[in-house]
């Protein structure tokens, strides 16, 4: 676990460098959130550094690299246009996503309406690093309006905030999921 004194230094050199990372929580997991202050740093770069245990999880560092890249890219455009857009959660380990699973099971009741809202570990896109949660809710709102441009499409109807790479960019999105128990059936 790395001290605040730390992750704020650490916060500050990768300033200097163009990215900023602020801790956060968010009701999908959140471990962290990206702001691309400028395009100093390729993605690669930007991921590498990231994992190199800002994140006790690896949340960015362990995202698809072109994943990283369409968000980077989005977020960098989103923000041209007055618009806040950040990821609120990546990559998530398997034993993270069961926790959520659990939270969501006591939050809802049962397992079958916890699963609208957060998938099993056998099936989250966060688990292997294809899906981000962006934030807040006018960056999930830029992004509906605005991904496809980056190959990121909203995956479920029920979740504005969950992204993936659907489609090439400039493609068509996919037609959403009603919710992640669709990818379980």
């Amino acid at each position: 676990m790395i001290d605040t004194g730390t992750r704020l230094l650490l916060a500050l050199a990768l300033a200097a460098v163009g990215v900023a990372v602020f801790a956060c929580d968010s009701p999908g997991g959140g471990n962290g959130i990206l702001r691309p202050a400028a395009r100093a740093t390729p993605p690669e770069a930007a991921a590498r550094e990231l994992g190199e245990g800002l994140h006790d999880d690896a949340a960015l560092g362990r995202l698809d690299p072109a994943l990283l890249e369409a968000v980077m890219a989005a977020a960098e455009d989103a923000r041209t246009t007055g618009v806040d857009l950040h990821v609120t959660s990546g990559w998530r380990s398997r034993a993270h996503q069961e926790l959520l699973l659990e939270e969501a099971v006591d939050r809802y009741g049962s397992l079958e309406e916890a699963r609208r809202w957060v998938a099993s570990p056998d099936f989250s896109a966060h688990v292997t690093g294809d899906a981000v949660d962006i934030g807040p809710t006018d960056g999930a709102v830029w992004m509906a309006d605005h991904g496809s441009a980056y190959g990121l499409c909203q995956a479920f109807a029920n979740e504005i905030w969950h992204y993936e790479l659907l489609t090439t960019p400039g493609g068509r999105c996919p037609e959403m999921l009603p919710d992640s128990r669709s990818r379980e059936r």
